[in-house]
């Protein structure tokens, strides 16, 4: 099988709140959410956090190799916190013009995805707008009764309600269905479930678990392949002083992967202040719970 015939999810930044590079996050890494999602012949990409710099760089140097084929991605944003935003001014694909960015999330109160995310790069604060950036931007709003289908050979975008518009999610299309989480201050956060040719991942980040298990994120995340789920605060911390903050803990994330049936869990938006080895044991503890469980690390690829 070769490349083009695979799903397979890259991890470019794993950690959450804020960068922490240095000596002590070298193994899983200091940069913040970016996860590539490379669906056959299209590029998906969930959140734009530092760890989008790199990849952005990377998708530079396989276009060279590729004989300068134009760089197209969509890209998926679950909320704008700074920190799910922070490395877009930096992305290389958005400054050349052959470039075409698909760049969809959800609405925050009364603004558009546009509007929001145009004051991560308006001056002041950066030197160059967002409309004056040479790629082409397509930029919408995405609604929660919504969902994506992608043309895995051609890469033609569209968007259906899935009320009035059903689709049948067969093997050319790259299927992306949208939940909407309450649980994370102050707007909420969209999850994505990612499907191809029966394979598919669901990306559960920046949401807190409910008592007795988020039973609604359960039934969306039903018999996937990978879970990647927000496991930001150990226990211990959670219960002293972090309930409400809209993150989850390693038991929480472990009890959504097993009443899900999913085959794998990936814990993710790590916390800044723990270090390599603080994570590791975490990562130790969960796998007692739900033994197919690694920690996200900078570089992990994982191939459904």
């Amino acid at each position: 099988m070769t490349e083009r015939e695979q799903f397979i999810v890259r991890f470019w930044g794993t950690r959450g709140s804020y960068p922490t590079p240095g000596p002590t996050t070298v193994r899983y890494g200091g940069n913040t959410t970016c996860v590539e999602l490379q669906v056959g012949r299209q590029t998906l990409v969930i959140d734009a956090g530092t760890g989008i710099i790199n990849l952005g760089h990377d998708l530079v140097r396989r276009s060279k190799e590729s004989g300068n084929k134009p760089i197209v991605a969509t890209i998926l944003l679950t909320h704008m916190h700074h920190d799910h935003t922070q490395g877009f001014p930096y992305f290389i694909p958005a400054y050349i013009g052959t470039s075409t960015l698909h760049i969809l999330g959800p609405r925050t109160f009364d603004q558009e995805i546009e509007e929001i995310l145009g004051h991560a790069v308006l001056p002041p604060s950066f030197p160059v707008s967002l409309h004056e950036m040479p790629s082409v931007k397509v930029i919408r709003s995405l609604q929660g009764t919504e969902m994506l289908v992608v043309d895995e050979e051609q890469g033609s975008l569209h968007i259906h309600n899935i009320y009035h518009d059903p689709v049948e999610c067969t093997d050319d299309k790259i299927c992306v269905h949208i939940h909407k989480s309450y649980a994370h201050p102050k707007s909420g956060t969209y999850i994505y479930r990612v499907e191809w040719r029966n394979k598919s991942m669901v990306f559960a980040s920046d949401t807190e678990g409910y008592m007795g298990t988020d039973r609604r994120l359960v039934k969306f995340s039903h018999n996937t392949d990978l879970i990647i789920h927000d496991a930001q605060y150990t226990d211990e911390e959670y219960a002293v002083q972090k309930q409400g903050w809209g993150h989850s803990t390693p038991m929480m994330a472990c009890d959504v992967a097993r009443m899900a049936n999913a085959r794998r869990l990936v814990l993710f938006h790590h916390e800044p202040l723990y270090d390599d080895e603080r994570i590791a044991d975490i990562e130790r503890k969960a796998q007692d719970l739900f033994p197919e469980t690694i920690a996200a690390y900078e570089g992990l690829e994982i191939v459904l």
